[in-house]
């Protein structure tokens, strides 16, 4: 296995993550897995024997059961790996249990602290944009997320690259911690990240 940077951080990550959005069964996610944790225990083994050491979840994928398995499968090893695990989707029917807010991002938080038995996130990614809240706002409260240690490096996922960049620069004024990377839809058939979003980490150093 090969590893590199995560952006511009000091922050070693192999060059295969591991997905676990078929982890757990629950609505819309179970079409795309449904393993319960035998199995899952299986593949995150074979995963590491292989020498990956970076996992990534969501609160989102089966409504919390992923990050649970996850943190099961990965309890006797958990500081050798890399655990990334997102937010922004709604979690409840409660009317602010969604977005990127202050009050939804520190709750949040917890959860997946608590759903993954650990008591820091190495990689907390904004899930998409999110157009009702303001950036300085979301901003903010992580970066004191990771002033506090519950969260060691913070990334972004389906951006646009006008809010990346804008995110950045807020960041960048305040002194706030930035972006180190950015999780983008691309595949052979969806190559539109190759026109902005690419150079743009580029230029800024993201992973």
């Amino acid at each position: 296995m090969q590893y590199r940077q995560l952006g511009k951080s000091g922050l070693l990550v192999s060059e295969l993550s591991f997905g676990t959005m078929s982890y757990g069964a629950g609505g819309y996610w179970e079409v795309v897995g449904g393993l319960n944790i035998s199995e899952a225990q299986r593949l995150t083994d074979i995963a590491i024997d292989s020498g990956i050491n970076f996992f990534d979840t969501a609160d989102v994928y089966s409504h919390g059961r992923s990050e649970e398995i996850l943190g099961e499968t990965v309890k006797d090893k958990r500081h050798q790996l890399v655990l990334a695990t997102k937010v922004r989707g709604r979690m409840s029917k409660e009317i602010n249990d969604v977005g990127l807010s202050r009050g939804h991002i520190i709750k949040s938080c917890e959860e997946s602290l608590r759903r993954l038995g650990t008591d820091y996130i190495d990689l907390y990614v904004v899930h998409s944009f999110d157009f009702i809240t303001p950036l300085e706002e979301t901003l903010s409260a992580l970066n004191c997320l990771v002033q506090q240690g519950k969260v060691r490096y913070l990334g972004c996922s389906n951006f646009f690259a006008w809010q990346l960049m804008k995110a950045l620069a807020i960041s960048d004024r305040h002194h706030w911690e930035k972006f180190v990377s950015l999780q983008a839809h691309y595949s052979l058939i969806t190559r539109d990240v190759e026109y902005e979003l690419a150079p743009l980490c580029e230029d800024q150093g993201l992973g």
